[in-house]
């Protein structure tokens, strides 16, 4: 299922090109428009989920596997190592802007202890 309004459907679909990391049946990952660190790639599900508030238990797998995704990533990237961080906002107030499920994957620089 997906959003024909979705952007993140779009460039799951391929109707928008992206430089892909990594791409299977379940997921898609590609680097930031508008990196926050030196590694900033979202891992985005080819299904429409609106959020984390959208999941199911239909979906348990589906986030196992970003998971996994995130954690090889990371060591394809030379993150693993120094640390990296997983994100998911969820609704306005976290920032989310774009309602996809969408986990960010962050490393390359020291991010500090605090969350916000």
């Amino acid at each position: 299922m997906s959003d024909p309004n979705c952007i993140f459907c779009k460039i799951a679909a391929k109707q928008i090109p992206s430089a892909l990391l990594h791409e299977d049946n379940l997921v898609v990952a590609f680097k930031d428009i508008a990196p926050q660190v030196p590694v900033h790639v979202l891992i985005v599900p080819k299904v429409h989920v609106s959020g984390l508030d959208g999941l199911g238990e239909e979906h348990k797998d589906l986030v196992g596997h970003i998971a996994l995704v995130g954690q090889k990533l990371a060591r394809d990237l030379g993150v693993a190592e120094s640390g990296y961080r997983m994100v998911v906002h969820c609704g306005p107030d976290a920032g989310q802007t774009v309602f996809h499920l969408h986990f960010h994957l962050l490393g390359g620089a020291p991010m500090g202890g605090k969350m916000v």
